[in-house]
């Protein structure tokens, strides 16, 4: 297997969050896709808070708005570091941690 290092950016925010009117979980997917970045996957939680101290949940008996919105992001640091700028003027009231980590491809 083939081990390559790479960087993993990790996008917390809300899903009724938007950009230009747009969902920003979707903005941010087309951003990345049109910078021609590796990777990015969408995820939602089901249960969560950040700074506000509010807890977000999917219920069953009603829909929750507002619950929280992973986006992972990954390719080599020198991809990533031109597009990060832009990525910290979208997000409000969110967070972006940045982290190394190894690629394995098989064969």
């Amino acid at each position: 297997m083939k081990c390559e290092e790479a960087l993993l950016v990790r996008i917390f925010f809300g899903e009724d969050d938007k950009y230009e009117g747009k969902p920003l979980y979707k903005y941010i997917t087309e951003y990345c896709k049109s910078k021609n970045i590796a990777g990015v996957t969408v995820f939602r939680g089901i249960l969560g808070y950040g700074a506000s101290s509010v807890i977000h949940k999917a219920g069953l008996l009603k829909l929750s708005s507002d619950l929280p919105i992973v986006v992972e992001i990954i390719d080599c640091e020198e991809n990533i570091k031109p597009v990060l700028p832009q990525l910290a003027k979208l997000i409000k009231g969110g967070l972006i941690t940045l982290e190394k980590v190894k690629v394995l491809r098989p064969p």
